[in-house]
């Protein structure tokens, strides 16, 4: 099969991925194997590629938001079969015996695996995935569009929740730092709530985008936003943004830090952070949050904006990403 590998950790300006020959996976008997047709291109890809995570496992295939049908299923698949439509997410498998397992955080499992990270991902023609890790996709999405609601989607759905929006919230003020793939979904589902977002992103193209979906403000992340706000999300990776968050925060907010990588945390002054605001990481996802996110994504219904690159150009979506160049979210077709 075609796929695009990772040997060595490099910028993503070296365009390190190898668009070459490997061998076609073989499902384990609680797996299916599924055709890839398209793969959602994730910051989270850019630090596996970039070392900046800490666990590294190569070489690797990367992506973790990948949309295709089951063409085989091992022997003690039940609930799946030949032709139907899923998606594999980034959590790949929990071990469902740890505490966190045993108490419904399967998202902090301390034996988790995760697809595009530690297991092969979706920048090639195939993949394999436990069958219970899986999600059927809603009739209501292309498979373009689908492919992005599998990790921007459904860490944008847990941001929320962590940062105190649960559910439909009139008139309440929610900031969000950076407006990539997860920010454009995001907005999406707190305006069907009801709530006023305020988005504040460096790059104008970004700001316009922001607006268009319905954002009543848009400024870069040092501005002042003209109300301080009930909850905020930072989706940059720019440890260096807390600073001004906490600085229009409202008393008893929270700010939900929504990736799996973020630069250091300037020191914070306690008068900042006086007042019970609350400052949380947003650690992974479970089963659950993607099942919930994708009813509602649904109801709504979200539609993703995407870019479309063909697989052979891989380091391309992602050089695009970092540079900020992508509006909304880039997405391989395979």
């Amino acid at each position: 099969m075609k796929a695009c590998i990772l040997h060595t950790i490099s910028p993503i300006e070296n365009n390190p991925l190898d668009f070459t020959e490997a061998s076609k996976p073989q499902p384990g008997e609680d797996e299916v194997l599924v055709k890839v047709s398209v793969c959602g291109v994730c910051r989270t890809d850019l630090h596996v590629i970039e070392g900046e995570l800490t666990r590294q496992v190569l070489p690797i295939i990367p992506g973790h938001q990948i949309i295709g049908r089951v063409e085989r299923v091992g022997e003690r698949i039940t609930n799946l079969k030949i032709g139907d439509r899923v998606g594999i997410p980034w959590l790949h498998r929990t071990c469902g015996v740890c505490e966190y397992c045993r108490e419904g955080r399967e998202n902090l499992c301390e034996n988790a695996t995760f697809t595009g990270w530690l297991v092969n991902g979706g920048y090639a023609e195939y993949a394999v995935a436990p069958a219970d890790f899986v999600y059927p996709i809603p009739e209501a999405f292309s498979d373009e569009e689908a492919a992005p609601l599998l990790c921007a989607g459904i860490i944008g759905f847990r941001s929320l929740r962590l940062s105190g929006i649960t559910g439909p919230s009139p008139g309440k003020r929610l900031g969000i730092y950076g407006f990539g793939a997860a920010g454009h979904i995001t907005i999406q589902i707190a305006r069907h709530w009801g709530v006023d977002v305020y988005a504040l992103t460096r790059d104008p193209r970004h700001q316009r985008l922001a607006r268009d979906l319905g954002a009543v403000w848009a400024g870069s992340g040092y501005d002042q936003p003209p109300e301080k706000l009930d909850s905020i999300i930072i989706f940059a990776p720019a440890g260096e943004l807390v600073i001004p968050a906490l600085k229009v925060l409202k008393k008893g907010g929270v700010i939900a830090l929504g990736g799996i990588h973020m630069s250091r945390i300037p020191p914070i002054d306690y008068d900042l952070l006086y007042g019970e605001r609350v400052i949380r990481s947003v650690a992974n996802n479970t089963r659950q949050d993607g099942l919930d996110f994708l009813r509602v994504a649904a109801e709504i219904p979200i539609k993703p904006q995407t870019q479309i690159f063909n697989l052979a150009e891989a380091n391309a979506a992602l050089n695009a990403l970092k540079s900020d160049a992508v509006r909304g979210a880039a997405v391989i077709r395979i």
